[in-house]
């Protein structure tokens, strides 16, 4: 019988790839519960008032009640981080971290804390807003003002959600049965987009998000361009908003197929950029239905200047997601970014294989 030998070098390869594997199973399974675990162990640290503040049904209105914007302009509902003990917003922070990759956390935790440097950027003169009402209100920059939601009961059989939301943050997680895991609509922004003074100066918290869209785009010959490039002026902001349900926008842009394999790869790495905000397991979820629904039906449009520093927008769309990014607020120094699934926002797609099953 003829005996096969490895090298030690064709070993260790063997070795990493199934050590990966095995990786990224346990990482498939990994946020759900520690989604649960970190849920059950905030609210259980919370009194009974905040405990109410904090929690709603998961079928309630509420749960799809949201927005990017101060909330004197949106009011909201939840536990504001500033009403919590130290022990409580680490346990906070703890859930954030569940469902967030190490770069999502830190993102969204520098959003908050940019609410510091515009509050010093305003100075003597805060912004003012129109509330609910139509009067006009100050707008409070402060980074405890963001609202921490529970809905339904965490656990790692049923169904529950939880939400973090305040100026510029806003994350969206639903669990069904306990183990899948849905998290758009997914949004971040900020403003400013560059800090260009004081000791934060240089500091560009989404600049992953504009200099992988501008690799992309400058990798463009001339005729590809003019199909990427939908408008010479950049919209006012992104075309949802922050609309509840949202269908497929018009015109895509140049397609994928249409790309060089050099330029996919472009394609690809912007679009990580938004999936690699989310904790692996959410991560591969999203780009393992993107690829499902075919790499080459996803399109790249731009609109606007494509100078560096000018107003400027952009959008990614597939059969299944839409990620839109505007840069024109501020004399083009802020951003609004999303990703939305266009069946799986708040767990929708999820929650409906799940009523299927049961019926079954």
């Amino acid at each position: 019988m003829q005996q096969h030998s490895f090298s030690p070098r064709l070993l260790a390869a063997f070795l990493l790839v199934t050590l990966g594997a095995i990786g990224s199973m346990i990482a498939a399974e990994r946020s759900a519960p520690m989604m649960a675990t970190a849920a059950t162990a905030f609210l259980g640290a919370l009194t009974p008032e905040q405990r109410q503040q904090a929690t709603f049904a998961f079928d309630s209105d509420e749960r799809l009640h949201w927005h990017f914007i101060p909330t004197e302009i949106f009011p909201r509902k939840g536990l504001l981080i500033r009403d919590m003990t130290p022990a409580q917003r680490k346990l906070a922070h703890d859930l954030m971290k569940a469902g967030l990759s190490q770069r999502g956390y830190m993102t969204a935790s520098s959003i908050m804390e940019l609410e510091t440097v515009l509050k010093a950027l305003e100075g003597a003169r805060p912004e003012v807003g129109r509330g609910a009402g139509g009067a006009p209100q100050v707008l409070e920059r402060n980074p405890e003002k963001y609202f921490f939601s529970v809905f339904g009961t965490p656990s790692a059989k049923d169904t529950w959600g939880w939400r973090v939301e305040g100026h510029h943050v806003s994350l969206h997680f639903t669990v069904v049965n306990g183990t899948l895991v849905a998290g758009a609509p997914t949004f971040f922004g900020s403003n400013p987009a560059e800090v260009r003074e004081g000791p934060k100066k240089g500091l560009r918290i989404l600049g992953a998000e504009e200099d992988a869209a501008r690799a992309l785009l400058q990798s463009l010959d001339a005729s590809q361009q003019t199909k990427a490039i939908i408008d010479a002026k950049a919209p006012a902001d992104m075309v949802t908003m922050a609309n509840v349900n949202i269908n497929p926008l018009s015109p895509s842009g140049l397609m994928a197929d249409a790309m060089t394999p050099p330029q996919r790869d472009l394609l690809t790495k912007l679009i990580d950029v938004y999936t690699g905000y989310m904790a692996s397991d959410i991560a591969a979820d999203r780009d393992a239905k993107l690829k499902k629904a075919g790499i080459e039906k996803i399109g790249f449009a731009w609109a606007g200047e494509t100078e560096r520093g000018k107003k400027h927008y952009y959008r990614i769309q597939g059969p299944t997601f839409l990620v839109e990014y505007d840069n024109t607020q501020n004399d083009g120094n802020h951003i609004h970014s999303v990703w939305r699934d266009f069946n799986g926002d708040f767990g929708r797609d999820l929650l409906r294989e799940h009523l299927r099953s049961v019926a079954h």
